[in-house]
């Protein structure tokens, strides 16, 4: 099932030549290079690697695509190594996420903002939850936010990052669209790791879990936790479809822990449309459908000028919200 949104598709007369007149068929990088913004293994690594294999099985690279990581500030070396050092590098782009537009949103990359670089496309995203124990009394999104809204002491929310981070960004976008002004009233604790936050919403010290759909369905499927709720536009396909969304719930909140990719900001026009091309191939692609399902991603079908808008408004949301909790000013 594919999401049927407009906001999510992208014209394909974009994908054919820059302003330029300059077809994008013309660039073929000569050393192609993903940089992962932190150690093997996690995210970023997955996003670099499996995108480079996969581009060089679909032959749509000549040549093997070579990962680089750079860790460091979240993300923050890496980004400065591009803006500062490799600005119209044409063979070069970046794996990035939702923790790479939090810390944008956040000026936890000093001196650094979203517009310095290109925004190239996304591969996929993994959608936010929010969850309950099996046995809670409460089985809907808007009766968990009613509770905080009438008592915000009764509700703990867990989950496995940092008070500010994207697991306690994603229950206050939920709260906030449902109306409650002054999401400093929602009781978020840190955990290190979903895993951690669902154990104690399973020993009773919590009331509500907020994670990614990946890390809840062991969960799910061991009988111990039921999701409310699922930040995405529209229900999850296959086995995850039987998830109400929180936007059936009258509740237009939106969580996607997105995957993709920025480029330098120099990068030349033809360059930057052959990319984008390049990787809007891929994601059509029947290998790419089962890379994303055996990993547990959800579709997100964005390139160019609309994943550029797309990393606009969450930054600008992010923003918003982090100023409200305080973690910025």
């Amino acid at each position: 099932m594919a999401f049927n949104s407009t906001r999510l598709l992208l014209a394909a007369a974009f994908l054919g030549a820059s302003a330029f007149g300059v077809s994008a068929a013309d660039f073929k990088p000569e050393n192609p290079e993903c940089i992962a913004p932190a150690n093997p293994g996690g995210g970023w690594d997955f996003t670099c690697r499996q995108v480079g294999k996969s581009l060089q099985d679909q032959k749509l690279l000549d040549t093997t695509m070579q990962v680089v990581n750079l860790a460091g500030g979240g993300g923050g070396v890496a980004f400065a190594e591009v803006v500062n050092k490799r600005d119209d590098d044409n063979d070069l782009i970046v794996a990035a996420s939702s923790a790479t537009a939090t810390r944008l949103a956040q000026g936890a990359y000093p001196g650094n903002t979203m517009d310095q670089v290109r925004w190239v496309a996304s591969v996929g995203a993994d959608y936010g939850v929010i969850a309950v124990a099996a046995d809670s009394p409460i089985n809907t999104l808007p009766e968990l936010l009613d509770r905080i809204k009438s008592d915000p002491t009764s509700i703990s929310v867990a989950g496995g990052s940092a008070v500010g981070g994207w697991d306690h960004l994603k229950v206050l976008i939920a709260a906030n669209a449902y109306g409650i002004d002054d999401v400093r009233s929602v009781k978020y604790i840190a955990f290190d790791g979903g895993g951690e936050a669902v154990t104690q919403l399973l020993a009773g010290s919590v009331q509500a879990f907020t994670g990614d759909i990946s890390e809840a369905k062991g969960f799910v499927d061991s009988g111990d936790i039921k999701v409310i709720a699922v930040l995405a536009p529209e229900r999850l396909p296959g086995e995850f479809d039987v998830f109400p969304t929180a936007k059936e719930q009258g509740i237009d909140a939106i969580g996607a822990n997105w995957r993709g990719f920025y480029a330098p900001g120099h990068m030349s026009d033809d360059a930057y449309n052959a990319w984008v091309s390049m990787i809007a191939d891929l994601y059509a692609s029947d290998q790419w459908k089962g890379v994303m399902a055996a990993n547990g991603m959800a579709p997100l079908d964005l390139q160019g000028e609309e994943f550029q808008k797309f990393v606009a408004n969450s930054v600008a949301q992010i923003q918003k919200i982090s100023k409200e909790i305080g973690i910025i000013k």
